[in-house]
């Protein structure tokens, strides 16, 4: 019996029922209006508008020099938004929560999630390109289209997909609404860092908020993709150990030097087994039809002492130069004239 810590967790014998978000009204308004908010930000930043005055302000007043006490915290602060650390962290948590949970939901809704994250943000950033504020060349210019990516903040919607993830898979409304505080604390936190350092604009960080959350109202949407491919895995899965399984009662080990195992007759030689008694031709003296035993003993072939057609008698060949044994022959002498 297991007596360590897991033997509680591996008791219960099916995963628990889980209820998955629908796309509801209130969900797909939410996704609209910020969509709309999305698509607003990206034109003001287009039309260099007063957002784009608004970031030359905020990076010329340059915050990590205003408040330079907060920036060797802030400089850790920021990792929580990066993809690497972030993921490897909420990962091996969904990972726990996959195995005590029995199902694959968890690690392969972050799976979903952050592929979305990467077409949507990276799939922008790379189309618009602008120059972050350390990299700006001209003031009052939106810097677009000059070979960045950081038009929206990666690093901001990092934090909103991986940290929200915890919110969207919580299993009961009071975790939900704890994570839910807490993902929205962190995300906030990790985008004004970003324009405290100043590697990000302001505008990257609002329309950074506004793709994480786009992705997170999106999942629901995802959700008969992860069902269908929570069944093939495991379909997979369970195949894999059938085979394993029936090569393992095949093949029978045979430890060096031990004993060979018992085979039944048919087995070993490819025939039929027979019931009562065998008959074994082929084995038998000349003249004699067959030859039975009981099948008590249909482990081992029938050995004969001689196979048919041999004469009794020594089984050593005979020399030409000798004579054969039980003859007493003097040697023969040779014979002298006269």
């Amino acid at each position: 019996m297991r007596t360590d810590i897991f033997a509680r967790l591996d008791r219960e014998p099916e995963p628990p029922k889980i209820e998955i978000p629908r796309m509801s009204r209130h969900r797909v308004a939410l996704f609209g209006g910020t969509l709309a908010f999305y698509l607003v930000i990206v034109h003001l930043v287009l039309i260099s508008s007063w957002l784009v005055a608004l970031d030359w302000k905020v990076m010329l007043f340059r915050p990590y020099q205003q408040w330079p006490s907060l920036h060797a915290f802030l400089d850790y602060y920021v990792v929580l938004g990066q993809r690497g650390p972030t993921a490897v962290m909420i990962a091996s948590w969904l990972g726990w929560r996959s195995w005590r949970q029995h199902t694959l939901r968890p690690l392969l809704t972050l799976g979903a999630a952050l592929l979305l994250l990467n077409a949507s943000v990276g799939g922008v950033k790379y189309s618009l390109g602008r120059l972050g504020p350390h990299y700006a060349t001209q003031i009052g210019s939106a810097e677009l289209f000059a070979g960045g990516d950081i038009f929206p903040s990666g690093h901001t919607a990092n934090a909103v997909v991986t940290w929200g993830i915890l919110a969207y898979l919580a299993t009961t409304p009071r975790a939900r609404r704890y994570l839910s505080a807490i993902s929205a604390t962190v995300s906030l936190g990790v985008g004004l860092t970003t324009v405290y350092i100043g590697t990000h604009w302001l505008s990257d960080v609002l329309l950074g908020w506004a793709a994480g959350l786009l992705v997170l109202l999106a999942l629901p949407w995802t959700e008969p993709l992860i069902t269908r491919a929570e069944r093939l895995i495991l379909a997979a899965r369970e195949r894999w150990r059938q085979r394993g399984g029936r090569r393992a009662r095949v093949s029978v080990p045979v430890a060096a030097g031990g004993p060979r195992p018992v085979l039944p007759l048919a087995e070993e030689h490819g025939e039929a087994a027979t019931g009562g008694t065998e008959t074994v031709p082929g084995l038998m003296p000349a003249g004699a039809s067959a030859r039975t035993r009981p099948a008590a003993h249909g482990a081992y072939p029938v050995r004969t002492e001689r196979s048919p057609g041999v004469p009794a008698g020594s089984r050593r060949p005979s020399h030409p130069d000798r004579p054969p044994r039980g003859t007493a022959t003097a040697p023969a002498r040779p014979l002298s004239g006269g």
